[in-house]
């Protein structure tokens, strides 16, 4: 188990801070992990400068991230076949949308003996069926996938504030591997063998956060998203009842369950801009994501609209009348007013 070679896979803030723990990390424990960590980067022109030169010379992702330093045995590659090469531990952090052709790019050119590990917080939906991430990459690249999810705002694990994460890893050995190699004094980690409840709470969260942003758009207080928090955790726990086999309840209570629901719901990328929609601001959601969020993607109405696909396939949509709501919202069927009366009329019990 010494000597893993890792690639970190995406280099958004959540990259950049991902890239600052095992850049570190990997110094630490140097037994286990060889020392130069690649790290894939869309390459970008950013003040005239490719953004992979400016992390491998300033040691900085000044777009995404600006402040938080790199370690310079953090490599950037914009090649994502070359940064993947001989990798042991793939880390996967890219908005969801992008996977599929990355996963493509990748089959073939990894390691069998890999391991992925997704902290990618979205769904994939292909030819009417859903499917997990970490799923994705098992079907394309071939190799096993853990999962990395918790409430965990970038700019604030960059700062070093504490914060908590959760590993789904059903192979304790290397549960325990990949809780070396994220875990620090401001990060802590706890590993359980649910591995897709955890991915699950990562992606139906962030469908549940525009619920929250629309209503504080619309002026309404914190008990009203307490109500948006409680109704969205049970369609949560119900959706992921239906289409899972055995979810333990207690994963939910864990950082990736309703602490991290819990974050989204007042913080972050898809509250803001679902507040600003709703707030009346005279654009649609696509307007401000490209207004607001400085290249980085939305992950709520992408995540709402595979949901719907399934559930309206399966002529289920009235029993998650939260996540049905919110999806006709994005884009455009109802108001964001209409989003109260879903909120006085759910059902007690799903």
């Amino acid at each position: 188990m010494s000597g893993k070679k890792v690639c970190i896979v995406g280099s958004g803030n959540w990259g950049s801070v991902i890239a600052k723990i095992i850049g570190h990390n990997v110094r630490d424990h140097p037994s286990e992990f060889v020392e130069r960590v690649t790290l894939y980067v869309y390459e970008e022109i950013v003040d005239g400068m490719k953004l992979t030169e400016i992390i491998n010379t300033r040691h900085e992702n000044i777009k995404y991230l600006p402040g938080c330093h790199i370690p310079e045995n953090v490599v950037a590659i914009a090649d994502v076949k070359e940064s993947a090469k001989d990798a042991d531990i793939l880390v996967f952090v890219l908005p969801h949308q992008f996977m599929d052709g990355i996963c493509k790019q990748l089959a073939g050119h990894v390691k069998p003996t890999a391991i992925g590990v997704t902290l990618i917080k979205g769904l994939d939906v292909s030819e009417g069926k859903l499917d997990l991430i970490s799923n994705l990459i098992r079907r394309h690249i071939k190799i096993e996938c853990a999962v990395l999810m918790g409430a965990n705002i970038a700019p604030e694990v960059a700062k070093e504030n504490y914060c908590e994460a959760t590993i789904g890893c059903k192979d304790e050995t290397m549960g325990k591997i990949l809780k070396k190699l994220f875990q620090t004094s401001y990060f802590r980690i706890v590993v359980v063998p649910d591995e897709e409840t955890v991915e699950l709470c990562g992606a139906l969260k962030n469908i549940v956060a525009m619920g929250a942003g629309f209503t504080d758009g619309l002026k309404y207080g914190d008990n009203t998203k307490a109500a948006v928090i409680r109704l969205g955790l049970m369609e949560m726990v119900e959706f992921a009842k239906r289409f899972f086999p055995n979810p333990r309840i207690e994963t939910f209570l864990e950082s990736c369950g309703v602490a991290d629901l819990v974050t989204t719901c007042y913080s972050g990328r898809n509250k803001r801009v679902a507040e600003a929609f709703a707030a009346g601001k005279g654009k649609t959601i696509e307007q401000l994501e490209g207004e607001m969020l400085n290249g980085q993607k939305l992950q709520g109405p992408p995540t709402a609209a595979e949901v719907n696909t399934i559930l309206k396939k399966l002529g289920t949509e009235e029993s998650f009348p939260l996540f049905t709501a919110i999806h006709r919202i994005c884009v455009g069927e109802l108001p964001p007013a209409a989003f109260i009366d879903c909120l006085k009329n759910h059902p007690e019990h799903l």
